[in-house]
């Protein structure tokens, strides 16, 4: 599937909606619900095996995902703010839960997100932060050396702020 050109226009959905899809362990989607579809302009058929990363917006640092995906490999759970990108290139942001889900060994077997309406108050902080971030990736011709420079210039600014990445999420969180 040919991925879209970003557009300007910035999709919403109802705070009392909930954006819900599973992957396997290489984040092929394995479920999305009706939410997922109407928000990113889906059919079920267009996404269902595809990579989750087929919502994946451009502005959007590696750095983050390389976050996330450490972090539910190792089984456990992470907020996060993410920007998404719809069928048409449209944009819509989203507070994102993310949490490994286990066979009835115990053994990590898919990955479960549900994704809320973030407040503005939260995305006025996130949106100038990811743009930083994207901009000190953006700087390396190497593409894993520019998402490990943008961990650690994630990690920087939370340390001169003195927050743990949840703390910083969770509060932002919490002001909206």
């Amino acid at each position: 599937m040919q991925r879209p050109t970003p557009t300007t226009t910035e999709r919403s959905f109802a705070e009392n909606e909930i954006i819900v899809s599973k992957t396997d362990l290489k984040g092929r989607l394995l479920y999305v619900n009706d939410v997922f579809c109407h928000v990113g302009l889906y059919d079920e058929a267009d996404v269902l095996g595809q990579q989750h990363s087929i919502v994946r917006h451009p502005d959007m640092p590696r750095s983050v995902f390389h976050l996330l995906w450490q972090r539910i490999q190792s089984g456990r759970e992470i907020f996060a703010y993410v920007k998404n990108m719809a069928k048409n290139g449209d944009y819509y942001w989203v507070l994102a839960h993310v949490t490994p889900s286990h066979d009835l060994q115990g053994n990590i077997d898919g990955y479960h997100s549900n994704r809320r309406l973030p407040g503005r108050t939260a995305l006025n902080a996130i949106a100038p932060l990811y743009r930083q971030i994207l901009a000190e990736e953006e700087r390396h011709a190497d593409r894993k050396q520019g998402m490990h420079a943008g961990v650690a210039l994630l990690e920087k600014i939370l340390d001169d702020r003195g927050l743990s990445y949840d703390e910083f999420v969770l509060g932002l969180a919490s002001q909206s």
